[in-house]
Order: structure tokens, then C-alpha cells, then sequence
């Protein structure tokens, strides 16, 4: 069996982990080599910022979820309740109230389902929007110093 050194392991991994989005940046103005990595270093912090600011995580999609199902289930079993009078003329109160609320937590479960599902697309949309907005800001920061970007 083969066997690699640990230098060739740290060469491969840092290859396979180099960002897919690498883009060549082009001096216009004669900046050197030094002045365009700090204009890049610069640029990027500045992009980074702004990303952070307009981020807004959202939270509670599972709680809200669970409030509209059980609000959909009160509103159901009532309506249920509506359409059979008979079975409410003989049933008690407490069975009433027992069987209402039996229906309003399984749609509150069903809710939060729904909800959570809906928190993650949510912020897997706001990830793709947050890094493009990070890419955009990075980009005009450099253009803008004197420098072309080539992706």
C-alpha cells in the first residue's frame, strides 16, 4: 500500500479546498504587488462588512408554523363540530374540548413542520443572495481602486 508524506496530503488538501470562484486581479494603475494585496485585503473586509449588515436571519419559523396549525386545527374542529351536531347533542363538554384540542396539536406538529421547512429555504435563498452581494461589492471595491477582475 502506498503511503503519502504529510507534505504531499497538505498540498493536495489545500488544492482541493482552493475557492471554486478564484478570479485573477489585473493592476491598471501600476499598483504593486504589495498595494494589491492590501487594495484586495481592503476590499474584501469592506464587502464582508456590508454583507453582514444587510443579513437578517430569520427565526421562529417553526413557532409560527405551530400557531397557524393550531389555529387551522380549532378552526377545523369547529367547523367538524359544525357538521355533526348530532355527535355534539350527546357528547360532554370535556370530550368536546379534549377532541379540539387533540386536532389543533396535530396541526400545530404539522405546522412546525411546515414552518421549519420553509425557515431553511428561506436561508439557504438568503446564503445564495448574501454571497452574491459579497462577490458584487468585492468586485466594485477593486474596479473601483484601478483594477480589473477576470474570473
Amino acid at each position: 500500500m502506498k503511503r503519502f508524506s504529510p507534505v504531499s496530503l497538505c498540498v493536495v488538501l489545500s488544492i482541493l479546498s482552493a475557492p471554486v470562484w478564484a478570479q485573477t486581479v489585473v493592476p491598471l494603475k501600476g499598483q504593486s504587488s504589495q498595494q494589491t494585496q492590501t487594495d484586495m485585503t481592503e476590499c474584501q473586509n469592506i464587502a464582508n462588512s456590508q454583507s453582514a449588515s444587510t443579513t437578517s436571519s430569520s427565526s421562529g419559523g417553526r413557532a409560527k408554523g405551530a400557531a397557524a396549525g393550531a389555529a387551522a386545527g380549532a378552526v377545523a374542529s369547529g367547523v367538524r363540530s359544525n357538521q355533526h351536531e348530532e355527535f355534539d347533542d350527546r357528547a360532554g363538554s370535556e370530550l368536546k374540548q379534549e377532541v379540539r384540542q387533540d386536532q389543533a396539536k396535530q396541526t400545530a406538529a404539522a405546522g412546525m413542520v411546515v414552518g421549519g421547512s420553509r425557515q431553511r429555504q428561506d436561508r439557504r435563498e438568503e446564503e445564495k443572495t448574501s454571497a452574491a452581494n459579497t462577490t458584487t461589492a468585492y468586485n466594485s471595491c477593486l474596479q473601483g481602486k484601478g483594477y480589473q477582475i477576470n474570473p
